[in-house]
């Protein structure tokens, strides 16, 4: 061996002998770690600084086991694993030898929840807003989701420069209180609402077609001019409805923007318009694949005319009548499609409405969720169509609109889902139930009863049985009532209603005829529906009638009426009405004939006929505003006496003047006692009304206030024979204006009114004044 090899030789032997132990040749207990960092097995996994959470499900959640190789990437993911859970304020894996390490430190748990700050949010409606609740576990990351729901609610109520500071509050065995220290702010309104593009609408119409309003001094008991940017959204599909009813097919919302005042006070709107060419309608048909439908029957359905402007809602009505016609008619699957084809040289849409056959679906099942009081049969009664039936998407609209009526939810929803077979579906109703129990107090003044007070204890829906019961009591100056009351509306499941009632009435006549008169009795009825439209109900009705405090100088007319009668009655009322509201009607009309027949025992007899009729007819097509309605309507009484030993008596008759002919007082139109004056009352009566409503110009609709025109004739004759009586069917006419004012208070009407026709004799009303209020 050379001299150079032997000095390598003897360098390498002295470095190997300067090594520390650990560094070369190492016991065996020594080489274990080694082996881990190497990825060798992993004896055990261990858990530390857990107390409420086991150690299983926190060992549950790591991708390293006992008995695994360990590795640094998939130790790495079992440490996010861990943190996603959020369980965990800290985590840390660690190795001990062949042992896995987890120390945990947990999330903390929320003793409670508070606010503090706020005074026009209440804490119940906060609450309901944020996810964290009373024993949850606290995270930074659900504590600063909670805080946005916080300020996102205040914003919806206009509040942009609300500000919202979580504290935490550390109490023992890690749990802490968390507080919202809330600083509201003040409300960001609606200062300015602008519109570009438009030319066929001023800018002040198209502030009454859309919801949001510009702030006002007036508008304290309103949240129209508060900022909402769900409300700017409908406001846009609203000017787009407006515009396609008055013949803007092509109209396009392209925007609508808002923009905060620098201060943070205000928001100025903007809504981008393009309008398009107005069209008006061209030809119209009807085309059916059903050889058997007859479409010249169905042209009565059409509400679109050839040469009126184009109305996108009319086209839809239409369709929809359309469809119902078909069902009607023995066709349950139908689809009606509006197919539109502009001619843009003329400026006409020629439409076609074209009736094809639809799946064949039929209902499998009606689910109904929500409901914790209502029984279900309550709810299932209301439905159109039952299960096993075609599915009928007008019938279901229909059902949805019947159980809404009820006033038993604040929400119906009801939507279907595909079922068993591709030919069923399963709807699901989805109600949300509110209060149906009221305590009424209320006081008021009208020209009729005079200054009046009342209670009232109402529960429309009791038990969840659905049935209507009622205690009310009205105290006024010329009219008391007390009144209880019980109505099944679906007797036995069944389409009829039955009800009852017991009353007590006082009135006083002294002002219209000399005389007080008193009521006492009761009444069993029933009704039920033809269809949709017509219904009839029954009643029977015992009352002993007083007449009584007749005032000296009385009319022996009235004076010879004195006592106490027994009337035994059987009522019979038929009603067809199509109107869309029964409240506050602008299209459709009500007919109602209703009989009274006296005589069955008791000691009057008589046969009592009304009739009564009302058009309304909608103008807004020619005014441009909803609140236009023209209201045409008449009525006509006759009373007959079949038995001339039991005559009617006064209190039986008709009446004109007042509520049913403005211009004149109560009881002032019609037959008289020249001598006294008083107020006999008539056999034969007919009148007719002549009304239009209109918006008062100048004035925004969220005020309330509407006026009226109208001219009110009738005629009342046909009372006892005898001289000196005033009695003569000439017509009396009355005409005149008035406001009403749908107040929070209450609904107040006046009118002023000036006889234009009348007899010396009548007795007239210039100021017609009611107000009622309930709190």
């Amino acid at each position: 061996m050379n001299t150079t090899l032997r000095v390598l030789l003897l360098a390498s032997a002295c470095a190997v002998a300067l090594l520390p132990p650990s560094a070369g040749s190492q016991p065996a207990e020594r080489a274990a770690p080694r082996a881990a960092e190497a990825g060798g097995p992993i004896s055990a996994v261990v858990v530390r600084g857990n107390q409420r959470i086991e150690a299983d499900t926190i060992r549950s959640y790591m991708l390293l086991q006992p008995g695994d190789l360990y590795d640094a990437d998939r130790a790495d993911r079992s440490l996010r694993t861990l943190f996603a859970t959020g369980l965990f304020r800290d985590v840390r894996i660690a190795r001990d030898g062949t042992r896995l390490v987890v120390e945990v430190q947990e999330a903390p748990i929320v003793n409670r929840v508070a606010f503090e700050g706020n005074r026009r949010v209440s804490d119940d409606v906060l609450a309901g807003e944020v996810q964290l609740r009373a024993r949850s576990v606290l995270t930074p990351q659900l504590v600063q989701l909670d805080r946005q729901r916080i300020l996102d609610l205040y914003a919806r109520r206009g509040r942009f420069g609300a500000r919202v500071e979580p504290k935490i509050i550390e109490l023992d065995q890690n749990r802490v209180d968390l507080v919202f220290e809330i600083v509201e702010g003040d409300t960001a309104l609606v200062a300015r609402i602008n519109f570009v593009g438009n030319q066929a609408f001023s800018d002040a119409r198209l502030r009454d077609v859309i919801s949001t309003r510009e702030q006002a001094f007036y508008r304290f008991l309103s949240s129209s001019d508060t900022f909402d940017p769900d409300r700017l959204a409908f406001d846009r599909e609203l000017l787009r409805r407006y515009y396609l009813r008055n013949g803007y097919p092509d109209v396009q919302i392209q925007g609508a923007t808002a923009e905060l005042a620098p201060d943070r006070s205000g928001f100025f709107i903007t809504f981008q318009i393009e309008e398009g060419p107005r069209y008006s309608f061209g030809t119209v048909e009807i085309t059916s694949a059903f050889p058997n439908l007859d479409t010249a029957s169905l042209r009565r359905f059409l509400e679109v005319n050839p040469g009126s402007w184009y109305d996108g809602d009319a086209v839809e009505r239409t369709a929809q009548a359309l469809s119902d016609a078909a069902n009607l008619r023995g066709f349950p699957f139908v689809d009606v499609q509006p197919q539109i084809v502009r001619d843009t040289e003329n400026r006409k849409v020629n439409i076609t409405f074209a009736i094809n056959e639809a799946p064949r679906v039929f209902v499998e099942r009606i689910d109904i969720e929500g409901n914790t009081r209502t029984q279900d049969r309550v709810i299932r009664r209301e439905f159109r169509l039952a299960e096993g039936d075609a599915f009928n998407a007008a019938q279901v609209r229909r059902s949805r609109e019947r159980i809404r009526n009820l006033g038993f939810f604040s929400d119906v929803q009801i939507t279907n889902a595909p079922g068993s077979a591709p030919d069923r579906t399963v709807l699901t109703t989805r109600v949300n139930e509110r209060a149906t129990g009221e305590v009424s107090i209320g006081g008021g003044y009208s020209t009729d009863a005079g200054f009046l007070a009342d209670f009232g204890i109402r529960e429309r829906n009791l038990s969840g049985t659905g049935i209507d019961a009622r205690i009310a009591a009205t105290v006024a100056q010329r009219r008391s009532q007390v009144d209880l009351s019980v109505t099944e509306p679906a007797f036995m499941d069944r389409n009829l209603a039955v009800g009852a009632d017991l009353f007590y009435v006082q009135r006083n006549l002294l002002l219209i005829s000399g005389f007080n008169e008193r009521r006492a009795g009761f009444s069993v009825r029933m009704g039920y529906e033809f269809n949709e439209r017509l219904r009839q109900s029954w009643a029977y009705s015992l009352v002993n009638r007083e007449v009584y405090n007749i005032q000296p100088g009385t009319s022996r007319f009235v004076t010879e009426q004195a006592g106490t009668t027994l009337l035994s009655q059987i009522s019979q009322t038929l009603v067809y009405d199509t109107r869309d509201n029964p409240i506050e009607a602008r299209r459709g009309y009500v007919l109602r004939l209703g009989t009274d027949l006296a005589g069955l025992g008791g000691d009057v007899a008589y046969l009592r006929t009304r009739a009564d009729a009302a058009l309304f007819l909608p103008l807004e097509r020619a005014f441009g505003h909803q609140d236009y309605v023209l209201t045409i309507s008449g009525s006509f009484g006759y009373l007959s006496n079949f038995d001339s030993s039991r005559r009617d008596r006064i209190v039986d008759r008709f009446f004109l003047g007042g509520e049913n002919l403005r211009g004149f007082a109560i009881g002032g139109a019609g037959p008289r006692d020249l001598a006294t004056r008083d107020a006999l009352g008539g056999r034969l009566m007919w009148t007719q009304s002549t009304e239009l409503r209109f918006p008062l110009p100048g004035l925004p609709d969220e005020i309330g206030l509407l006026g009226r025109a109208f001219v009110d004739v009738g005629s009342l004759s046909r009372t006892v024979a005898g001289a000196g009586i005033g009695d003569t069917a000439t017509p009396r006419v009355g005409a005149g204006v008035g406001v009403s004012w749908r107040s929070p208070f209450g609904l107040i009407n006046i009118d002023i009114a000036h006889a234009v026709a009348k007899q010396s004799y009548d007795e007239t009303q210039v100021v017609r004044f009611g107000f009622g209020t309930r709190f």
